[in-house]
């Protein structure tokens, strides 16, 4: 065996390794090639299709949208050279979260996401508790539940745990990210994270942003309302009732005479 085929250059090597001598677009660029993907899925129903918005968009709905935004970004110089990747390659499509409470405005944001190109390899990125909590967000749920809560959305090829609260050159090419999905008016949404659309703002600069379209049509959050007792339920004494009795003058504690007490009165 020749051993000068054993010898790799320099553009051999794995970029991850070595990403200072290569651009962000050199770095991220065609790392799968497969078929396009045939995704099958159930369709919606009649009534979710009058009254959510995006329930109804097509994959070819959703690409032609997408090939657009990035082509009309290169018509005006704001696409970093980019352009709408082949029907053949498979692209890394990134999207985040704190994910605490899945709802259908979420999952249709992952459709869009998973369907953006003919074959996508959609990663799901989940922020730790401490982050959540260090930037004023306090999840229901801990972070390991939230990562396998969204393992099993059919949408999601890979969970990402390790995760920074605003993207980075240096995150996309660690994790070989080619696009990173944001719902279109999140920019001047007054309750979206202004740290996390610093690095948004920036990535759209390069390119690497695909918006999805805001799902309408969906209830408002619900507050869960206390549950109230049944009329026919027994009764409760309120806790100050329930404490055990005393003996005025010698301090003893009738813990039985307290329960007989509570038996007599009916309860």
């Amino acid at each position: 065996m020749d051993s000068s085929s054993s010898v790799l250059s320099d553009e051999d090597y794995d970029v991850i390794s070595n990403p200072g001598q290569r651009s962000l677009e050199s770095s991220i660029a065609d790392f799968g090639h497969i078929a396009a993907q045939v995704v099958r899925e159930i369709p919606p129903t009649d009534a979710a299709r009058q009254a959510l918005s995006t329930a109804s968009l097509s994959s070819t709905d959703i690409q032609t949208w997408v090939r657009g935004v990035i082509d009309a970004a290169n018509l005006n110089g704001r696409n970093g050279g980019g352009s709408y990747p082949p029907d053949h390659r498979t692209v890394r499509v990134y999207v985040d979260g704190v994910f605490d409470v899945l709802t259908v405005g979420h999952m249709l944001q992952l459709r869009q996401a998973k369907l953006a190109f003919p074959s996508v390899h959609l990663m799901a990125g989940v922020f730790s508790d401490e982050d959540c909590q260090e930037h004023g967000t306090q999840p229901g749920f801990p972070h390991v539940e939230r990562c396998e809560l969204l393992r099993h959305c059919r949408w999601v090829d890979e969970i990402v745990p390790d995760v920074v609260w605003t993207l980075t050159d240096a995150f996309l090419i660690t994790k070989r990210i080619d696009y990173v999905v944001l719902e279109e008016g999140s920019s001047v949404n007054p309750e979206f994270d202004k740290t996390r659309l610093k690095g948004y703002d920036h990535l759209k600069k390069l390119g690497r942003v695909i918006p999805t379209k805001r799902t309408l049509g969906l209830a408002p959050a619900l507050v869960v309302p206390p549950k109230l007792p049944s009329p026919e339920a027994t009764p409760l004494r309120k806790a100050p009732e329930l404490q055990p009795e005393v003996f005025e003058g010698d301090g003893q504690v009738d813990v039985t005479h307290g329960i007989n007490k509570m038996t007599l009165d009916g309860q």
